[in-house]
């Protein structure tokens, strides 16, 4: 009982930037989520999803993520971040790539090692057809050391 008493007060310290986390992305579109940490304040996220839009389709993204946590001033931590990235999604109209710009805000929960974000990314599609799209969900990850 002493040692996951431990264990979970040591998961409890580890920050949320750093490390990696998996998680959920609810929106569209809906599936599982990853962030890798590179450095303080960079990241890779990844997305493996399934897309409701025109038919419905498997999607993947990842980005490189720069993130501002000084933007918001706030006794709890609600870092602001940008990237790019790009993303595949195919389903019975055939393959589509694209470039992503994620934007969104993240919630670095105090006590455990989890972050809430809502994100936003418009999306340039460049094959087999140029179009604008976009992304939204809210997620939420855990983060292992």
């Amino acid at each position: 009982m002493v040692l996951l008493h431990l264990v979970v007060l040591s998961a409890c310290a580890w920050a949320q930037e750093s490390g990696y986390g998996v998680g959920v992305l609810l929106g569209e579109p809906t599936g599982l989520s990853g962030k890798a940490w590179v450095s303080g304040q960079n990241a890779i996220d990844v997305g493996l999803a399934y897309s409701f839009r025109s038919k419905g389709c498997f999607h993947i993204h990842g980005d490189y993520l720069w993130h501002f946590p000084d933007v918001i001033q706030s006794a709890e931590r609600f870092p602001l971040y940008a990237g790019i990235g790009g993303r595949i999604a195919t389903g019975k109209g055939g393959a589509i790539f694209g470039v992503r710009i994620p934007l969104g805000v993240a919630f670095w929960v105090r006590s455990a090692p989890i972050e809430l974000f809502l994100e936003v990314a418009p999306i340039l599609d460049l094959a087999p057809a140029t179009e604008f799209s976009a992304n939204a969900g809210l997620g939420a990850r855990f983060y292992f050391k």
